[in-house]
């Protein structure tokens, strides 16, 4: 009897380890390449002109003055440590001590926070609020405080005098700012927003989607980045997928993840995305026995075993189907690959068993094979026969038979159609096993997607 090897699930760390944000990048307005290539000529009332012009002489005045100055270098070198904080600990370290450096400055603009409100109240024309829009803009960088830049850019929106194409710019720079204050729903909104105004998916959609998720929505929130994928097509980013992926395992939704995992590989297949797909989906959906072969097998074939556990769960599921042939080559091939170790108690118990067992087993392959080419076999006799001649690399003898179970009274169309494809991808079948693959709808349609994924990118030589 083999021992059992119980371990941590260690490769779905890869799905927690991805990086549970997307990244996009805010715009910033203090920059001269962020404004428009021509200003609209402006008109401001009478009334605003000295208001504004005081505003504005005492912001330039208040970014020289050296106690802005040092506040406001305080403040950015506790930003840069926000930023390349690592662990969860640390980054809340860091972030109080980027809080308390933007306190800390507020107090010395509070003049010029009093002028700016002044100027706002002030204002009475669409012109008087855009450049209210820009006071509000400057003192919000100087001072570096998200909600007084956020104002400033809703208040240049709600002028009516943004230009169409720089609309999702401002919607985009509202949104993530609301995000910094973990304002989800306001981030929501002005995701949705650009969305409609016309940012790329990438700029919007994968926004929104961020804005869901962390606001502990993820329904809404992966059906935001699916559209982001399907929208941006080609062009949709393999770390766009990775959340998906990583998002939904942690969701605990099988569907989801299967789906962002099927994508994943079906656009970039390297060795790691194999791995991450394989391992969530085989997790979050429990599969067992052939089922769970099935996906272990495409490991084996993806290349993308990365620890002990891979080849130790795959060993066992053939010892207890009794397939000892794969069993022995599976061992064979962790001890190459270093990850199994040949005195180790569970490997050699396994090889012992496989190797007590396999010669008789090989021996009786002509006899079941006879078996279940008879006209009185049943769906079973002939499945269980396939299973076999599939796990001794005898795939062409595999595929002959599961053909035949598929005529016989009840037979497992789901279970058979996949060992199908299967035994077609180990030809190089790959048309014939997507067209298998594709009959298979039931709880196992996660491993055939995966499968299908798989033909489909050899199909196109990758």
């Amino acid at each position: 009897m083999i021992r059992t090897k119980f371990f941590a699930r260690t490769t779905l760390g890869l799905a927690l380890a991805i990086g549970m944000t997307v990244g996009t990048a805010s715009p910033v307005f203090a920059k001269d390449k962020d404004k428009p290539a021509e200003a609209p000529k402006l008109s401001p009332s009478k009334a605003f002109i000295p208001v504004y012009v005081a505003t504005k002489t005492a912001i330039e005045a208040a970014q020289k003055r050296p106690d802005v100055m040092a506040g406001r270098q305080a403040a950015i070198a506790a930003q840069t440590e926000m930023n390349n904080a690592q662990g969860k600990s640390a980054k809340a370290a860091a972030l109080a001590k980027f809080n308390a450096a933007v306190a800390a400055l507020a107090p010395l603009l509070a003049t010029e926070k009093a002028a700016v409100d002044k100027a706002a109240a002030t204002a009475t024309t669409a012109d008087d609020k855009v450049l209210t829009g820009e006071l509000q803009l400057s003192l919000g960088e100087l001072s570096m405080d998200s909600r007084i830049k956020r104002q400033g850019a809703q208040t240049k929106l709600d002028s009516g005098k943004v230009p169409v194409a720089e609309k999702p710019k401002y919607y985009m720079v509202i949104g993530n700012l609301s995000m910094d204050l973990k304002e989800y729903a306001a981030a929501r909104t002005a995701f949705q927003a650009a969305s409609d105004a016309g940012a790329a998916p990438g700029e919007a959609l994968v926004s929104l989607s961020d804005a869901y998720l962390k606001d502990n929505q993820p329904a809404p929130g992966l059906k935001a980045l699916q559209d982001a994928v399907v929208k941006a097509g080609p062009a949709a980013q393999e770390g766009w997928i990775k959340y998906g992926v990583a998002s939904a395992y942690r969701a605990k939704m099988p569907n989801e993840a299967a789906m962002f995992s099927n994508e994943l590989v079906n656009m970039f297949p390297t060795k790691e995305n194999w791995s991450l797909a394989i391992a969530v989906v085989r997790d979050l959906n429990g599969y067992q026995g052939h089922d769970q072969i099935a996906l272990l097998r495409l490991m084996q074939r993806t290349g993308s075993f990365v620890e002990e556990r891979d080849y130790v769960e795959y060993v066992q599921a053939l010892s207890k189907r009794g397939l000892p042939g794969e069993a022995l080559k599976i061992i064979d091939q962790g001890v190459a690959a270093g990850l199994l170790k040949p005195a180790d108690e569970f490997v050699s118990d396994a090889r012992k068993e496989a190797n007590a067992r396999v010669t008789n087993d090989r021996a009786s392959l002509p006899g079941q094979e006879r078996e279940a080419r008879g006209a009185a076999a049943s769906a079973a006799t002939v499945t269980a026969a396939a299973d076999t001649l599939l796990s001794y690399d005898q795939p062409a003898k595999a595929e002959e038979l599961y053909k035949i179970a598929l005529g016989k009274p009840g037979v497992e169309a789901a279970r058979v159609n996949l060992q199908l494809g299967i035994a077609q991808s180990d030809q190089g079948k790959w048309a014939d096993a997507q067209a298998s693959f594709a009959k298979v709808s039931d709880t196992r349609a996660p491993i055939a997607q995966l499968w299908s994924a798989y033909a489909k990118s050899k199909a196109a030589g990758k």
